[in-house]
């Protein structure tokens, strides 16, 4: 690979920053990409994202920081996102969805009831969904099972956002995972996390729970990774998603990550 793949961040840690504080982070920090969450509570706000989301491009893009994604708690029939979205230049939003207490088949079929549901809008404003998989209580929580809900999609509208992390705490190598869902990826994310044992050995049942870490530290193999990533010829977007249990030390360890990245991009 000649260059690096472009490299973003996902923001929802800063989420106590102003626009214009945020992108000065970045800028200190040395991404110019980022993934802004359109959430209660961030700058953009959910209710007001027409006028909010483009007002975030042109304050980021002062600072030299482009929006390459949202991640909107808006539902996706609302037709404000997708507007919102192109007036702003942003053509991709995250989503995830949730299992809750149904039947997985059940879950599924209502995620893709609701894909459908929102691709004459995808369609009308040229943005994009990428879906995420994600460990525990949600639909998409291996390659294969993203593979099984996006299959029938066109990939201009639906596809894949590949999380590292999460396929590592569900047991898939990356490799094969990568080769699942190659032909419809948008955004290979990089985070890192293991099981971390919360109960002692004489408990009747252990308890677990997820610690992340850096992107040396975790159950996912950043190398493997990234040489798979280049075995596929894949240019697309790679998202550091800054997901620390360790919140104190935020700042550094991105700055790390980044490095890393960098590093095995080369």
């Amino acid at each position: 690979m000649s260059t690096p793949n472009q490299l973003a961040v996902f923001v929802k840690p800063w989420k106590s920053l102003t626009l214009k504080e945020l992108g000065e982070r970045m800028q200190q920090i040395g991404f110019a990409w980022i993934e802004l969450p359109v959430r209660p509570g961030f700058a953009c706000q959910p209710e007001t994202i027409e006028r909010d989301l483009p007002e975030a491009a042109k304050v980021l893009g002062d600072y030299g920081v482009g929006i390459l994604n949202v991640t909107v708690d808006l539902p996706l029939t609302d037709e404000r996102l997708y507007a919102a979205c192109a007036a702003a230049g942003v053509n991709l939003n995250r989503v995830m969805f949730r299992r809750g207490d149904r039947n997985y088949w059940e879950a599924e079929d209502d995620a893709r009831h609701q894909l459908d549901e929102a691709l004459p809008l995808c369609e009308r404003y040229k943005v994009r969904l990428g879906v995420q998989n994600h460990a525990g209580d949600f639909v998409g929580v291996n390659a294969m099972t993203l593979y099984h809900l996006l299959e029938d999609y066109d990939v201009q509208y639906v596809g894949a956002i590949w999380d590292a992390a999460h396929e590592a705490l569900e047991g898939m190598e990356p490799e094969p995972a990568l080769d699942i869902v190659a032909d419809m990826l948008h955004i290979v994310n990089l985070k890192n996390g293991y099981w971390r044992r919360m109960s002692g050995p004489e408990a009747e049942v252990a308890e677990w729970k997820t610690y992340w870490t850096s992107g040396r530290q975790g159950r996912a193999n950043w190398p493997r990774v990234i040489a798979k990533v280049k075995e596929m010829g894949y240019t697309g977007p790679i998202c550091l998603t800054a997901e620390y249990s360790d919140e104190h030390s935020i700042d550094r360890l991105i700055a790390e990550d980044l490095a890393f990245a960098k590093s095995l991009l080369v």
